[in-house]
């Protein structure tokens, strides 16, 4: 089963031109952290060639440990090599096909490089600073509130419950015997902390509006049933630290970055643009230009 999946997976990467593409883009380790995992008529394989090609197949067989997959991994290597080999040695890495695939792997390959270097110059500590003091204005803390909940189904048990607690029940005793919502009885009822916006309209309006150590004197109603809400703390969310969303802010700079770095590009450019048979584009005819409104003639 692993073997067929990963044949077909390098089937795939072959014909995409993906493998090449990965060895283009990953550093070469070190000698000492990269080990000779086989030899093919003398030609070594290193573990960093395993890593690369688990790094290009599918997401589900990426998640299977790798003692699972290493001796597919190591047999389809070798083919590769074999195949490679009897490539080399029918002359067709000099064939122009082979020549250009590999002129536009080393093109995307410097591509990137570039992108890399610009972006590690440009996304600063005082850019990202600057990014997170936007992010937190865009973003303020909203209003949270901790609460337990025990479900029924009728509103009746909603309120014999009520009634039980009002008397010095344990909350969370009863949600554990009585809840309908079996993931949250397991932990006393307890929700955690949530915002307004992450619960159902009547729910979500019952909590807010109540106090810290209150408990709903009447049921609340929602299309899961009766709620009987217990509102166990009350806080304003804390803001997520740099560290936290540094990630999110490092992808939303880099596109900027991107988008700035091509426009310089093109500025400094001379860039000429043809139709798909070669020929020049047309001309925009500024008397076709959108005019503003004018006034309709009587």
């Amino acid at each position: 089963m692993v073997n067929r999946v990963f044949r077909t997976a390098l089937l795939s990467m072959a014909v995409c031109g993906v493998a090449l593409t990965a060895h283009a883009q990953t550093a070469a380790p070190t000698p000492a952290a990269d080990p000779v995992v086989a030899r093919v008529n003398g030609e070594e394989l290193h573990r960093s060639d395993v890593t690369r090609m688990v790094a290009q197949l599918p997401p589900q067989v990426q998640q299977m440990p790798i003692e699972m997959i290493y001796p597919a991994v190591i047999d389809q290597l070798v083919s590769g090599k074999l195949v490679a080999s009897a490539g080399y040695k029918a002359k067709l890495a000099d064939s122009a096909e082979v020549k250009d695939e590999v002129k536009r792997a080393e093109e995307r390959a410097v591509q990137r490089a570039f992108i890399q270097k610009e972006m590690k110059s440009r996304i600063t500590p005082k850019a990202l600073d600057e990014a997170y003091q936007a992010y937190l204005k865009q973003n303020p803390p909203q209003d949270e509130v901790k609460a337990a909940h025990i479900l029924v189904e009728k509103e009746d048990e909603a309120k014999a419950i009520i009634a039980e607690l009002a008397k010095g029940g344990d909350f969370a005793k009863l949600a554990k015997e009585k809840s309908k919502d079996s993931v949250a009885a397991q932990q006393g009822g307890d929700l955690g902390y949530f915002t307004k916006d992450a619960m159902v309209e009547p729910f979500a309006v019952a909590a807010f509006a109540m106090a810290k150590g209150e408990v709903s004197k009447e049921p609340v109603k929602t299309q899961f049933g009766f709620h009987i809400i217990k509102v166990e703390d009350k806080r304003t969310q804390p803001a997520p630290t740099l560290d936290e969303v540094k990630p999110q802010l490092e992808q939303t700079l880099s596109k900027d970055l991107v988008t700035a770095l091509v426009d310089e590009l093109r500025g400094a450019a001379k860039v000429e643009t043809f139709q798909m048979d070669g020929s020049p584009m047309p001309k925009e005819d500024p008397a076709a230009a959108p005019k503003a409104d004018e006034p309709k003639k009587p």
